[in-house]
């Protein structure tokens, strides 16, 4: 089932999300790109590069100039500047000029690094987003944030820069780990919560067919999730305003990513974050203890974390100090007072949120 998006800015198409099944139609997308007198660089991981290089390599071959592979080691950990110090470097040997691409394929780590990489190289080359994982196909590679990991906070190095396509083959979450698929469906759930409530319960409602690869399933989440999130985009690209709600959860899940030294995935993160949060909106007498339990069941129902015991509150706490979405000194922590509607709230306090921390590590889930 082939679904269609387009991401606009002052009115103008800017670049177009494609979802596909598999790789088939990416080469008449390329062409749409004119890429024929333009060198690409592939840049993957050794994981994913392992799959899916040798194919979608030869498919760029077809339609490019010519055609480089960049492989970095996998994992978060390699998500820093001297892996783009290497990209760099590859680039320039290469003779990579302000006409050629990069193309990034892999989850979010390959798809932010290879943003900020196009961004910053010759003050700016093209790149398009070719997302692996759930969790790049629906969040990460849709919206402009590029970025890299600085002495182990998240994404503190980055830009605002607009890929010219994003191509999803939802054949390759097959590919994925159980844990990494469920970990995507962490930011799937987010939009429901945030933005949408008939979404929230048709995730509730069909959760066997998403859990077991169903084509027409998955086609639909992604579709609805990365339309939520164009939506969110075009409205506020530099997130001056209601792009921070799709932050929710995130306050709390980066301190805790950040304090486990990536053990946890980034969506299980976001899924303890979101359980913190709804608490901290319920006891600010904003949300229902009703809606709280239903968001608790239905990250528990796609096997996502809702409490974590190995921190300690304090150390957490304080690196919430270093958020990105501080603004004056204050949290822009998101809220919600019903299941499918959000908004900032300034003034959440660090007692606040330290008692959310604590409801997250006393394990005090209703599940």
């Amino acid at each position: 089932m082939s679904e269609r998006l387009a991401v606009h800015e002052n009115h103008n198409i800017i670049y177009e999300i494609v979802i596909e099944k598999d790789f088939e139609n990416l080469k008449s997308e390329l062409n749409k790109l004119k890429v024929s007198e333009r060198k690409l660089c592939i840049v993957t991981e050794t994981t994913v590069g392992a799959i899916y290089t040798r194919e979608i390599k030869k498919i760029l071959e077809e339609c490019a100039k010519e055609t480089f592979v960049f492989t970095f080691e996998a994992g978060e950990k390699n998500k820093n500047l001297y892996t783009i110090k290497d990209l760099y470097t590859f680039l320039i040997e290469k003779y990579f000029d302000r006409r050629d691409m990069l193309v990034a394929l892999g989850g979010g780590v390959t798809g932010d690094m290879t943003g900020y990489c196009a961004a910053t190289y010759l003050r700016g080359i093209d790149f398009i987003q070719i997302p692996t994982s759930l969790l790049a196909q629906v969040d990460s590679s849709v919206g402009g944030k590029t970025g890299v990991d600085f002495d182990g906070y998240k994404n503190m190095v980055g830009a605002f820069y607009q890929p010219k396509l994003v191509y999803i083959a939802t054949d390759t979450l097959k590919t994925l780990t159980k844990r990494e698929f469920l970990s995507g469906m962490g930011e799937v759930i987010k939009y429901g919560i945030i933005k949408d409530k008939e979404f929230f319960y048709y995730l509730k409602k069909h959760a066997d067919e998403i859990k077991n690869y169903e084509e027409q399933a998955l086609s639909y989440i992604i579709k609805v999730s990365c339309d939520t999130k164009r939506k969110v985009v075009e409205s506020d690209f530099k997130e001056q305003g209601e792009r921070a709600l799709l932050n929710f959860g995130h306050t709390l899940g980066h301190a805790i990513e950040k304090y486990l030294y990536m053990d946890m995935l980034h969506g299980e993160c976001v899924s303890v974050g979101m359980a913190g949060a709804a608490f901290l909106s319920c006891d600010k007498g904003y949300l229902s203890e009703h809606a709280k339990k239903e968001i608790i069941d239905l990250l528990t129902l796609y096997e996502l974390p809702v409490s974590e015991s190995r921190i300690y509150v304090e150390k957490v706490l304080a690196a919430t100090g270093s958020d990105k979405k501080m603004e004056g000194g204050k949290i822009k922590f998101i809220v919600i007072d019903e299941i499918g509607h959000s908004f900032i709230d300034k003034s959440v306090s660090l007692s606040e949120m330290e008692s959310a921390l604590y409801y997250i590590t006393e394990n005090r889930m209703e599940i």
